[in-house]
């Protein structure tokens, strides 16, 4: 058995997490003398990447885990993209776990020892019959971008086809709509009837950017004491405080940057005026489409002490960002990046990203901020829609 860390531990005074042993015993139908992969967290959140050799049929893993974890088991350990047929999620837990899995079919793969395991083969199946509605939708979509892509690289491709093919990939992507809230709304269910579980969590924390501030700490504080010391139940709390930071009540965090056409631009020079901050991007189709009524606004209430800044998802795209400025007429209020950079080892320093402290992570999201520096509104990610934005803003100019 080979054990491959990977990542360092940060070494600090923080009490250790008891490791606890595991076993997984597994049986492979179809593929034999080859290695099988495991790769899941172990001690000190470090990742472990574990392989052994399947041998007539069998194989067996052992490690330490703090309590329960996600982990991955795969046969090729240099694919791990989700539509993998050999590749699984599964759940860990101390203990003895056994898994029977079938070459080319691992997602019909079978546990038994893991209750968190059993868990989400229960949320599988309610989702089962709108995931086999979504799956055409979805190939739809992979192949009307594909398409798009292609064309927007072809040198020989008029603009026109472009745009047509550009249309055609909206229009899958928004087919898949219905069916995405279905599925949302079933998942939304299992939280709401199982606040103790560790796949609650996980849904939990891809979930909090379309939920309110007050729902995602209403469900976290439901969750037990172990899952809030687990790394998910930490990145969770996190989530919840950078929500916090970009929600009415809050004190807006003062940001300042280079403008688009240059200069610097300061929040604080804005006090007393009512400040839509609206994160966007270039590439963000819905933030493009939302323009023209942005625009509509701003002519409406600029002359009452109403401002628009536009922060931008655009860091290592600034021509694109110009562009997008320019062709849908908004450079008539100030625009900034958002400050995320890239890092030598491919990675992102987040030092100095202003989304991050108005926890965003949908796009586009809006923030209304008064004259006194205070959020009232937050539209999007996380908050309400556009409509409650326009009611809101009716409340404060009159009309």
């Amino acid at each position: 058995m080979k054990h491959l860390l990977i990542g360092l531990a940060t070494v600090l005074c923080i009490p250790a997490i008891a490791q606890k042993a595991f076993t997984l015993s597994g049986e492979l139908s179809g593929k034999s003398n080859e290695y099988i992969y495991l790769m899941y967290s172990g001690e000190g959140d470090q990742r472990v990447f574990d392989s052994v050799m399947v041998q007539e049929g069998k194989f067996r893993f052992e490690g330490k885990i703090p309590g329960v974890v996600a982990a991955t088991l795969m046969m090729d350990r240099n694919n791990r993209n989700y539509d993998n047929p050999n590749r699984a999620s599964i759940y860990l837990e101390p203990g003895s776990m056994t898994v029977k899995l079938v070459y080319n079919k691992f997602s019909e793969l079978k546990m038994w020892g893991s209750k968190t395991q059993s868990e989400q083969d229960e949320l599988n199946k309610q989702k089962a019959e709108l995931m086999a509605k979504l799956k055409p939708l979805s190939d739809a979509y992979i192949e009307a971008n594909y398409a798009y892509i292609a064309a927007m690289r072809n040198a020989n491709s008029d603009q026109a086809t472009v745009a047509r093919l550009k249309e055609k990939a909206n229009e899958a992507k928004d087919a898949m709509g219905p069916v995405q809230r279905q599925i949302g709304s079933v998942e939304l269910n299992f939280i709401e009837n199982h606040p103790q579980s560790f796949v609650s969590a996980t849904l939990l924390r891809y979930k909090i950017s379309s939920l309110s501030y007050t729902k995602v700490e209403e469900y976290y504080n439901r969750l037990s004491e172990e899952i809030k010391q687990s790394s998910i139940g930490k990145e969770i709390k996190k989530e919840i405080d950078d929500l916090k930071s970009g929600s009415p009540g809050a004190k807006a965090f003062v940001f300042e940057s280079e403008e688009l056409r240059g200069g610097r631009l300061s929040l604080a020079d804005y006090k007393g005026k009512y400040v839509l901050v609206d994160f966007w991007a270039s590439w963000c189709i819905p933030c493009r489409k939302g323009n023209p009524h942005l625009l509509e606004l701003y002519k409406k209430y600029k002359d009452k002490g109403f401002e628009i800044i536009g922060v931008s998802d655009d860091d290592s795209k600034l021509e694109n960002w110009r562009k997008a400025v320019e062709e849908d007429g908004i450079g008539v209020w100030k625009h900034i990046l958002r400050g995320l950079k890239r890092t030598a080892d491919g990675g992102f320093n987040r030092s100095a990203s202003i989304s991050d402290r108005y926890g965003i992570h949908t796009l586009p999201t809006k923030i209304l901020i008064d004259p006194q520096g205070v959020i009232v509104g937050r539209y999007g990610g996380g908050g309400e829609n556009d409509e409650a934005m326009d009611k809101k803003l009716r409340e404060i100019f009159g009309f």
